[in-house]
């Protein structure tokens, strides 16, 4: 295929891609979208004495002991938010057994994500990983940021790789100052250990941070075809098993939904809000009611 034409195929899948999105990322989207996250961010504008029909829960009461008389502080709601989309571009995100890869999902969800943002006037950005960051843009706004990140999503060629969502989590710690949305996006296939658990739980403690789990079918069971050799696509491991018995498949079928039951619990222990996609089944109303669960949940 020369140049001209790989551009043209390109170009054609971002447009596919920004046309999904967008029309996902419509007025109820945008609406569940807005109630779940906006006025979760407030500054502090200043400190008052108190007046009848303020909420006392607002009262300062180190200024108010000090003082003799009751204080309050006022708060002024952010209206302008920022979201961080940190997209796991491993090699495991490159694996479809039915319909679209992981990556593919992960580009049309983070482009819902992304649109639904736009049209509220919020900023976006973006991270790349593997067992590394491997891009990092800035929060911004505009059709063409939003184009770009659809493409690097796509089509970006990673130097690694492995998987590492802790490294990835504490580099935003320390690359974020104020507090923003963090959509992770990732098929964790990796162990949950501490080190992730703790990489979460130090993220979230300053940050809005929804994990998003890509899930293809094909990863939990495997099928009877007999004698095959498979190979781990982050590490290049050669293993061969016999599929016909049912024994390894009932196995792997363990090990799998041990692995599985591990993140939940230890993503739920650090309080972090977590949706399982799966990329042979269409996402929006999960997305649309998990928003509208995670509000109602918060009050």
């Amino acid at each position: 295929m020369n140049r001209e034409a790989a551009l043209s195929e390109l170009l054609s899948t971002v447009r596919q891609v920004e046309v999904a999105a967008s029309r996902l990322a419509n007025d109820s989207m945008v609406g569940a979208y807005l109630s779940s996250f906006k006025g979760r961010g407030m500054d502090f504008e200043e400190l008052r004495e108190y007046l009848p029909g303020d909420d006392v829960r607002h009262i300062d009461w180190n200024v108010t002991n000090r003082l003799g008389r009751p204080f309050v502080k006022r708060y002024r709601e952010e209206r302008e938010l920022t979201m961080i989309l940190a997209v796991d571009i491993s090699a495991s995100g490159d694996f479809a057994s039915v319909g679209r890869t992981k990556r593919h999902l992960a580009a049309e969800v983070a482009g819902t994500l992304a649109f639904s943002a736009a049209r509220s006037g919020d900023k976006v950005g973006l991270m790349l990983f593997t067992g590394e960051v491997e891009l990092y843009v800035p929060p911004s706004k505009g059709r063409r940021h939003l184009l770009r990140l659809l493409r690097e999503i796509l089509f970006f060629e990673p130097k690694h790789r492995g998987t590492s969502v802790a490294a990835a989590l504490r580099n935003l710690h320390h690359r974020l100052g104020r507090r923003s949305m963090v959509f992770l996006l990732s098929d964790f296939l990796q162990p949950t250990d501490r080190t992730l658990a703790q990489a979460v739980g130090q993220l979230s403690a300053r940050h809005d941070l929804v994990c998003l789990h890509l899930h293809d079918p094909g990863e939990a069971e495997l099928p009877d075809a007999g004698l095959v050799t498979l190979e781990d696509a982050e590490t290049g491991e050669l293993v061969e098993l016999n599929l016909s018995r049912a024994a390894v498949r009932e196995q792997y079928a363990a090990v799998n939904a041990r692995r599985l039951a591990e993140l939940n619990e230890a993503l739920q222990r650090e309080g972090v809000s977590t949706l399982r996609l799966e990329t042979g089944k269409p996402f929006a109303a999960g997305l649309q009611h998990f928003f509208e669960h995670r509000r109602w949940r918060r009050g």
